[in-house]
């Protein structure tokens, strides 16, 4: 099975009844494998965005305790790689989390990423290679 990597608007899209996305959420989170893979900068954003819009945090807890998402990324040991990726598309502006996915992706040749965000269309994996999206058609 595929291994995906979720980014930070299919979680929120997930947990939040009122966003736009939140059926196709669903409709997709249950296509997806039973652990999903993310990085501490996804949750830090979804946690604070979440918040912000007046949600309730614990859910997001929740499918990291029950094993729905697993943080696998270790920033110390690919913060070099991360580096030269928001370098490489500055002009984007490629965020820190968006650069941890593209990382893991290149680290799990195989991965999909779970997103909301166009930009991963334009961003390579390898310099080269495009990236295997979930995505709602645009």
């Amino acid at each position: 099975m595929k291994i995906w990597l979720v980014d930070t608007g299919p979680l929120i899209a997930l947990l939040a009844r009122d966003d736009a996305h939140h059926e196709w959420a669903i409709e997709q989170s249950k296509a997806a494998p039973a652990t999903v893979l993310t990085c501490e900068a996804v949750i830090s954003e979804a946690l604070f965005l979440l918040k912000r819009a007046g949600h309730d945090v614990d859910d997001l807890f929740t499918l990291v305790e029950v094993g729905f998402l697993r943080i696998d990324f270790n920033f110390q040991a690919e913060a070099r790689a991360v580096r030269n990726l928001m370098k490489r598309y500055r002009e984007q502006p490629m965020g820190f989390a968006d650069a941890c996915l593209v990382r893991m992706a290149e680290l799990n040749p195989d991965a999909c990423v779970w997103t909301l965000d166009g930009d991963f269309r334009v961003y390579r994996k390898n310099r080269r290679q495009t990236l295997s999206l979930v995505i709602p058609d645009a």
